[in-house]
């Protein structure tokens, strides 16, 4: 079982409008609403991949029940922690004359000592049953950078894989506790090693040293120039077939997802790069965000190169 950590759901809103113009009265053409937030848009493609996947976080008010019953169409089990306040919602809009994405976050509900108390004591038994967990996007005002790290550490201490896909002061502290794998894009990698990076290779090396650290795998997502990872079993960059993207939001998500899927069938780090970057690849070429066609992902399977570094 794949137990995604998503502490500060949302609900994921898509609007498409023919050009998005500040100051004025912006008519939205279609409109999609979805669970939403970095772990669920991790859950999705999960289960479209065939995994058994558990939701877990932090819920509140009739937006985190819509949260919850939503989760239920994309065979996601959801097992939330509810607290006081209304989930947010989180705005994507699509320009489709400029061909441009904007969005809007909100910073959603503020959680207590209590609530993470007792949501850890939820977490800790679900725990039990998963085989890989992954914790993806920010926190919930209230908490500070520590909470990843001790949710990891709960995890390890079951002896489970655990994927981090975080940023900022919850990378930092998260990374403390080790998990097996993380995803960071080139900022990210340059904080952690306090490198400059200018090129591939300085990102390559920047990944070896976080990887050297203690850190079992490590993913960087390049756009369209693909992705590699460093991890026991080497390094290696894969490179997918360019295609139009309809949504990227969520892409990484959707990669992560497959990681995760690869990890929990104990797949080879070759066979699980490709399963990840075809899955993100097949996410682009859909509308709804944390989504994907399995027609899609086998296509772009087929033609994700793969080279071992």
């Amino acid at each position: 079982m794949i137990l995604t950590v998503t502490l500060n759901a949302s609900i994921d809103k898509r609007y498409i409008v023919e050009s998005f113009e500040e100051g004025r009265v912006n008519r939205v053409k279609e409109c999609a609403y979805t669970p939403g937030g970095k772990g669920l848009n991790v859950a999705k493609p999960a289960a479209i991949a065939g995994a058994e996947v558990v939701a877990t976080g932090f819920v509140g008010g009739h937006a985190g029940n819509y949260i919850v019953e939503g989760l239920a169409e994309f065979n996601v089990r959801a097992d939330f922690y509810h607290v006081k306040g209304e989930s947010r919602s989180c705005i994507n809009i699509w320009d489709e004359k400029n061909k441009r994405e904007t969005e809007f976050l909100e910073p959603g509900f503020e959680v207590t000592e209590d609530d993470f108390r007792g949501f850890s004591e939820k977490y800790r038994t679900l725990v039990k049953r998963a085989d890989v967990v992954t914790m993806s996007g920010s926190t919930p005002r209230g908490l500070d950078g520590e909470a990843y790290k001790t949710l990891i550490s709960i995890a390890k201490e079951e002896g489970k894989t655990v994927i981090l896909d975080t940023s900022g002061e919850r990378l930092l502290k998260g990374i403390k506790a080790l998990p097996t794998m993380i995803k960071p894009n080139t900022d990210e990698i340059a904080m952690l090693t306090g490198s400059e990076i200018n090129s591939f290779e300085d990102k390559l090396l920047a990944a070896k040293k976080v990887h050297e650290s203690g850190v079992g795998v490590v993913v960087c997502s390049m756009g369209i120039d693909g992705s590699f990872v460093v991890s026991g079993e080497g390094a290696f960059r894969a490179k997918v077939p360019r295609n139009t993207p309809v949504n990227t939001v969520g892409c990484g998500d959707s990669m992560v997802a497959g990681f995760a899927v690869g990890f929990e069938k104990g797949l080879s780090m070759e066979e699980t790069l490709r399963l990840a970057s075809a899955i993100s690849g097949a996410a682009a070429l859909r509308e709804e965000t944390g989504f994907y066609v399995e027609e899609d992902m086998k296509r772009i399977f087929d033609q994700v190169e793969i080279t071992k570094l």
